[in-house]
Parts: C-alpha cells; structure tokens; sequence
C-alpha cells in the first residue's frame, strides 16, 4: 500500500482539476470538514463517498483483559462512518485488463 494523500496534496489535486488556487481549495475542504460536524447529528451524507451517522451504544458488562474483573460499560453515543455501495464497488472492483 502507498502513501495515504495529505491535506495540503489533496488540495493541490483539486486546484489543478478545477483551475483554482491551492488557498481556495484548501478552503473548500475545511468547509466541508466544518459542515459535517455541524450537520453529523442529523446524518451527513458526501454523495457516492458515505454518510456519517450518530449511533447509540447500549450499556454492557465487559472484562479488563489485564485483571480479568468484569466492568460496567456505559452506554454512549458514538460516530460511525457507512461507506455507500457505489464507493465500496469502485474500489473493491477488480483491475481491468489492458
């Protein structure tokens, strides 16, 4: 596996493709990062990437694996990522032959 992009490249990417300056790019992207934590209570969906959802955790029992003492976990509210289907077909698609 390569290098996962930076910030700074991915704006770089998206300033050459649309003929914008790497500044109003690097903008864009942080709105965008803003706006979805703004909006991820409500569900925040990027079209053909995903939508960030707020899930409930019930409350459980667990085991701290050092002790082996059972613990009370409470319940919670956490972020979770659901990739769409077109984003997980594009990418998990097979190489196509020359």
């Amino acid at each position: 596996m390569g290098k996962s992009m930076t910030k700074s490249q991915v704006a770089a990417h998206l300033a050459s493709k649309f003929d914008l300056k790497k500044k109003v790019a690097t903008g864009i992207l942080e709105e965008m990062a803003e706006l979805s934590y703004r909006e991820a209570k409500n569900s925040f969906t990027l079209p053909g990437i995903g939508k960030l959802v707020l899930v409930e955790r019930k409350a459980r029992m667990g085991r701290n694996p050092a002790t082996g003492e059972q613990i009370h976990i409470p319940a919670k509210t956490v972020v979770k990522f659901r990739v769409a289907k077109a984003a997980k077909e594009a990418i998990l698609a097979p190489p196509k032959p020359f």
